[in-house]
């Protein structure tokens, strides 16, 4: 990934959130809060802004949200404060609505008829329409700048009082991303949007069941992968059991996000039947095939980078290395740095090696390059090391559209390949070759279908599997609370 600084802001795709849930009745003899907790923390790389956890007992529902990493959030006498058999968790970065304690989740909402907390992964695209028209219909109050709130408004306020009606009204009204965990007061309902752009996927714990974002989070806190959960499916579970409830929209186009496997879920987590891990050493494999070059050494950007660059080694030949060290705590920082710091850039996050480097030809593989504000710097330590040559490999085909459906990347004018073709790219980031997957080439590894029938790939091809408008703006549920001021 090419990745950003401190002082010059993540140059990375973010991804929306992190999203848990777990039912477990009391023979279970473990907390569903501390489940939660672990869900989320194995899932921190997927928001760092906030977190918070939504718990039911049977008898009422009670949250308790802050911005920072989970680890900060919470403490055990947080979650001793969070008892009950229902619990949701999330971890968020923010695609609609800014950064604050106010947009901190699980939302929660009630109507006369029912009392909800919603946690959400995603972005939905005409949340301020959907907002405008709840207002008019039911007067629900808004409390926040989310398109998350729209969501919980809508699922409480349903005209119709069976998760089965709820649902397809959901999937009538609204357009866009949207992995959902619900937490009613005795229930737990786990949803994902009938394109299923963003994961989920469903694991059993002794006699109770867990909901998360990746399955890694499942291996976190023991319980047992079963299955992801289908595009447009909802699941109930209550102590009835659980019931699913098939996609009401059967002709909706399947749509999951190929920069998943790319770079945004754990390696050790299935998507779509097939581990990342593997995905991404394939990705590597492939560009060792098709765009081969003489060198002494192969170096991952880490950590994303590493898979691909095991991928290209195993079928290259050239022997793989780690030249380039990542410091590992670097985390958010709220101290801003001097213009001796600044001018460290790069170096606040990789060291070179340069006993691994000095007159060595490098292959570089890494898994994307948005702005290219920080690629050239990476290169360039490469080069104070004593690397002879640089070569780029990239498994992400030119990123020239941005997402709409839970990913913030860039604008359009910000990315690095907008406008160039590859050999102006390498120029610009200052490699000596440089070399992308196709479009083709990366289905081809991530799937073995070439077509990519099943994946949204808009951000490199701009053929949207929902009509958007060019321009989206994240902020805006936030301006008529700024005009109303």
């Amino acid at each position: 990934m090419d990745i950003g600084l401190p002082s010059s802001g993540n140059d990375a795709p973010r991804e929306a959130c992190g999203i848990v849930g777990a039912y477990l009745p009391g023979s279970v003899g473990v907390e569903a809060a501390e489940v939660a907790f672990f869900g989320i923390f194995a899932l921190q790389h997927r928001g760092q802004e906030s977190a918070g956890i939504a718990v039911g007992d049977g008898r009422a529902l009670r949250s308790y949200t802050n911005v920072g990493l989970v680890s900060q959030v919470f403490r055990q006498e947080d979650i001793d404060r969070l008892p009950g058999h229902v619990a949701i968790g999330h971890t968020r970065y923010s695609t609609t609505g800014s950064s604050s304690p106010l947009n901190a989740q699980p939302i929660l909402s009630a109507s006369p008829t029912i009392e909800i907390a919603l946690a959400h992964n995603g972005n939905v695209i005409n949340a301020v329409a959907q907002r405008d028209k709840l207002l008019e219909e039911t007067g629900a109050a808004f409390k926040t700048t989310t398109d998350s709130e729209v969501i919980a408004h809508l699922l409480a306020w349903s005209p119709e009082q069976t998760w089965e009606g709820r649902a397809a009204h959901l999937h009538r009204r609204l357009e866009g991303a949207y992995s959902l965990v619900i937490a009613t007061k005795d229930a737990l309902v786990a949803m994902r949007d009938p394109h299923g752009v963003r994961p989920l996927c469903l694991g059993r714990y002794g006699a109770g069941w867990v909901v998360a974002s990746e399955s890694a989070a499942l291996d976190h806190v023991g319980a047992q992968f079963l299955r992801e959960i289908d595009a447009g499916e909802t699941v109930v579970i209550d102590r009835s059991g659980l019931r699913s409830i098939p996609c009401s929209v059967p002709d909706a186009r399947r749509a999951h996000c190929v920069f998943e496997p790319i770079y945004f879920a754990r390696p050790d987590s299935v998507l779509e039947g097939r581990l990342a891990h593997g995905s991404r050493e394939r990705m590597g494999q492939m560009l060792a095939r098709r765009y081969p070059v003489e060198a002494d050494i192969v170096i991952p950007v880490p950590d994303s980078g590493t898979p691909a660059a095991v991928g290209y080694a195993k079928e290259s030949g050239i022997p793989l290395e780690f030249g380039l060290i990542k410091n590992r705590y670097v985390g958010r920082t709220f101290i801003e740095p001097t213009q001796h710091f600044r001018e460290l850039g790069v170096r606040n996050k990789f060291n070179p090696l340069p006993e691994m480097l000095t007159g060595k030809r490098v292959v570089l593989v890494d898994d994307s390059i948005v702005r290219g504000t920080t690629t050239p710097r990476v290169i360039g330590l490469l080069r104070s090391g004593g690397a002879r040559e640089v070569h780029l490999r990239v498994c992400a085909p030119p990123i020239r559209h941005p997402c709409h459906f839970g990913v913030d990347m860039a604008t359009e004018s910000e990315f690095v390949a907008s406008g160039r073709t590859v050999d102006e790219v390498r120029d610009t980031v200052g490699a000596d070759s440089l070399a992308y997957l196709t479009v083709e080439q990366l289905h081809e590894a991530v799937s073995g279908d070439s077509s990519g029938a099943g994946y949204c790939d808009a951000c490199f091809t701009g053929r949207y599997p929902i009509p958007v408008q060019l321009q989206l703006d994240k902020f805006a549920l936030e301006r008529p609370i700024a005009q109303a001021d």
